[in-house]
Parts: C-alpha cells; sequence; structure tokens
C-alpha cells in the first residue's frame, strides 16, 4: 500500500536535491542562506512524519516537536529579512526557445494536462483498490499524476536528462520565492484561529445582529464573511474553518437545514472570489507579476476584479435559491 507519506517525503527530496544546487550556484549573492532555507523545509518532511507518528502514538517514530518548531522559526528570519537570492538560471537561447515552441505547438499542453487526468483516474478508480492509502487516493493521484507528466514532458520534448527539469524547478523556485509557502501557513492560521474560538466568537456577534430566521440575511453574512476574511488572509481555505464555525453550520445548516455540500461548496467560491482581490494571495498575484515581468504589481487583482465581485454576487444568490 502506498502511504500518503511518502509522497511527502519525496517533495522534501525535491527540495533537498534543489538545495544543493543552489549552494553549487555561484551566481546567486545569497546561494548559502538560500540552500539553508529550502533545505531545512525539505527536511522538515520526513522529520514531521515523526512528529506526527508520536503525537498519534501509533507505535512510530518518536521524534520531538520542539525542533521543528525551531526549524519553522530558523525559516521565517531566512525569508523575513530577505536572506532568499536567485542565481542565473540554467537555459536555453531565445532562438533556440523559439525553435522548440514552433516545433512542439500545442503538444507542450500534453504534460500540464496529464496532471489532473491522472489524479482524476486514481481518485475514481483506486480509492477502494487497497492500493493507495485509505481516504489519500486524491493526493497520491496528484502526486502520481506529476510524476507521470513529468514523464510525458521529456518525452514529448525529447529531453534526456533528469537534471534539466530539476534546473528549471528551481529556477522557478527562487522566483517564487517564500510566497510559495504562503498558502500552507495561512491554511494553518485559520486552523488556530478556528481552535483559538474566533469562529464562535464571530458566530455570537453574527447572533446578536441577525434577525431571527432570516435566512437571506444569514447567507449574506456567510458569503460576504468568507469574501472578507479571504481578503485578509488571503487564502479560502484559511477563512473557511472561522466562517464555516460562526455561520455556515450552527445558523445556515443546523438552524436552517441547509443542503450541506450546497452550502459548504458555495460558501468556498465566495472565498474564491476574495482571492482574486488580495496581495495576500501572493503566489496567486503578486508571484505571476513578478514573473511576467508587469510593470505593475497589481495589474493581475485589477484584472480579476470585475470577475470576483459578479462571481461573489452569484454565489450568494445560487446558494440563497438552491441550498435550502
Amino acid at each position: 500500500m502506498i502511504k500518503v507519506e511518502w509522497l511527502y517525503w519525496l517533495v522534501g527530496l525535491v527540495f533537498v536535491v534543489m538545495a544543493v544546487q543552489m549552494a553549487a550556484d555561484r551566481s546567486n549573492p545569497r546561494r548559502w542562506t538560500s540552500a539553508a532555507f529550502w533545505g531545512l523545509l525539505g527536511l522538515t518532511f520526513p522529520y514531521g512524519t515523526g512528529v506526527a507518528d508520536a503525537t498519534a502514538k501509533n507505535g512510530g517514530w518518536t521524534l520531538p516537536a520542539e525542533p521543528l518548531g525551531v526549524a519553522v522559526l530558523a525559516l521565517i528570519v531566512l525569508a523575513g529579512f530577505n536572506f532568499l537570492g536567485k542565481g542565473e538560471p540554467v537555459t536555453s537561447t531565445a532562438e533556440e526557445r523559439e525553435a522548440s515552441a514552433a516545433r512542439l505547438g500545442s503538444k507542450i499542453f500534453v504534460p500540464a494536462l496529464t496532471v489532473p487526468l491522472v489524479a482524476i483516474v486514481c481518485a475514481s478508480l483506486l480509492d477502494t483498490s487497497g492500493l493507495f492509502e485509505t481516504g489519500k487516493a486524491t493526493l497520491l493521484g496528484l502526486g502520481v499524476g506529476c510524476l507521470v507528466a513529468l514523464v510525458v514532458g521529456m518525452l514529448v520534448t525529447g529531453e534526456r536528462k533528469l537534471s534539466v527539469p530539476l534546473h528549471s524547478g528551481r529556477s522557478m523556485l527562487e522566483a517564487m520565492g517564500s510566497a510559495l509557502l504562503l498558502p500552507q501557513l495561512l491554511a494553518v492560521l485559520g486552523s488556530i484561529f478556528a481552535l483559538a474560538g474566533v469562529g464562535t466568537q464571530v458566530g455570537r456577534i453574527v447572533h446578536d445582529v441577525l434577525p431571527d430566521n432570516s435566512k437571506y440575511l444569514a447567507v449574506l453574512a456567510y458569503c460576504v464573511g468568507m469574501f472578507l476574511f479571504t481578503v485578509i488572509m488571503g487564502n479560502a481555505f484559511a477563512a473557511f474553518p472561522v466562517m464555516t464555525a460562526a455561520i455556515g453550520w450552527p445558523v445556515l445548516i443546523e438552524q436552517m437545514h441547509g443542503h450541506v455540500p450546497a452550502v459548504l461548496a458555495i460558501g468556498m467560491l465566495a472565498g474564491f472570489s476574495g482571492t482574486l482581490c488580495t496581495p495576500m494571495a501572493a503566489n496567486f498575484n503578486i508571484v505571476p507579476a513578478t514573473l511576467l515581468e508587469l510593470k505593475d504589481q497589481y495589474g493581475p487583482i485589477k484584472a480579476q476584479i470585475p470577475t470576483a465581485l459578479p462571481l461573489l454576487a452569484c454565489s450568494t444568490v445560487i446558494m440563497a435559491l438552491f441550498a435550502f
């Protein structure tokens, strides 16, 4: 049986390999601190397995959690004090890239389409096969899809050296920087808020303000709250536990008997509209502007707002009409 931890270890190994590449890249003015950041991040993946096993008391490794916390603080210091840099990317010439683009044409999209296709097949057909860890078929399918896409990409482009995609991935990693971790950190922040009872307190405030049995106002509060919390926190997954604990579950589902999948799914969609409007969602809105070398770093947000606001309105209307 393939365990999800194996996927985490593979991701950690990729970070460590790229950290070694960074340490050897003399064109990077901050090569040692960059290597320390990504290498330390990579090592937290296998170490985290030991911490999780010890917490679950399932007879696995018994590693203390404190070093993992120190590692997180070290990552914050390295990123916060701008110790990350990037070197000169190892790539082909502009003429070679133009010739390659003309030769490949639309075939260049085949590897990208392979990832979701394999993930869907794994989640649909292999979830109960015993091949994957129970309940993890979707996540493992995504990992398998990435590996298959790597092979397909090398076949499509005619590349034979594994070092080429690794160097390209490392260049992308350096360009994105620590913003790559922002979604995960914000999702954790949402969980912390939920455990701290922020959702409960917000729920009490909403209960005191909203009139009794006001379904439409409750739907509006939930959807707009998801939007605003996502704008503040940068991630709908971080806003979801807070707003669902405050309004979604106790009011819309338990009190007003809303259809659970509809309320929660549409609520997430309302949160995603907030993702389009905030610089806190750096990996979606700021990093692309940097990679594309746009003059206005907020250009993607300005272009997305006319879509985000109607999306929020439509989500609210759809929930009010069809979730009850």
